[in-house]
């Protein structure tokens, strides 16, 4: 297990469409205590997952999530830390710490998987400030009574999924969007986050 006291703790937030890779969904994780977010781009099957547990759902069957906890409580192993350490290529790498109270031992795996299962163990997650650097965008937080226009998501939709608002993308993020509607021919929202982009770009200028 790492012992970098510098990790920065993050928590799930919710599960929003994503707008780089078609049938995917971005992850939110939040910063604990602090105004950043990172957006993952997970599967569909993982989003399910997660977000059967986000929404306190059992299913008729345990799905392949609660099988590996209940496996690994059955034999006396804890999850003791999900750490996400390194992003490259657009793909998150993290590693999960687990032991048995004699043994600890630290396996490498997808973040998705990862999250999920520690969002059912309850362990913390934790990653690196040059990932938050990179990745993150910051979000003011939202305090009680505020409304959705200045949360940093766009309104929750008819499955209550919400999107971050493009406003928050980073301009690497912005330039895959637009890349994206163009090619889908959405030119009208393509459009919209060009003008964002050009904002973007013209207030990065020194």
């Amino acid at each position: 297990m790492a012992e970098n006291d510098d990790r920065i703790r993050l928590k799930v937030m919710g599960l929003s469409y994503s707008q780089i890779q078609t049938g995917a969904y971005a992850l939110i994780l939040a910063q604990v205590g602090g105004p950043y977010r990172i957006p993952v781009v997970i599967g569909a099957a993982e989003a399910q997952s997660i977000a059967i547990k986000m929404e306190s759902i059992i299913p008729p069957r345990p799905m392949t999530h609660d099988i590996f906890v209940s496996f690994a409580h059955a034999f006396g192993v804890k999850l003791v830390e999900v750490f996400i350490y390194r992003f490259e290529d657009g793909i998150f790498s993290s590693e999960m710490t687990f032991s048995d109270g004699e043994r600890t031992i630290t396996i490498d795996s997808r973040t998705s998987d990862a999250i999920a299962i520690a969002m059912r163990t309850g362990a913390p997650i934790f990653t690196t400030p040059e990932i938050l650097d990179e990745t993150g965008f910051e979000m003011e937080i939202k305090e009680e009574g505020d409304s959705d226009e200045d949360s940093g998501l766009e309104p929750m939709d008819e499955d209550g999924i919400r999107e971050p608002k493009l406003e928050n993308y980073a301009i690497e993020e912005l330039e895959k969007t637009l890349q994206k509607l163009i090619d889908n021919e959405e030119y009208e929202e393509a459009a919209r986050v060009a003008e964002i982009l050009k904002r973007k770009r013209d207030e990065s200028q020194p």
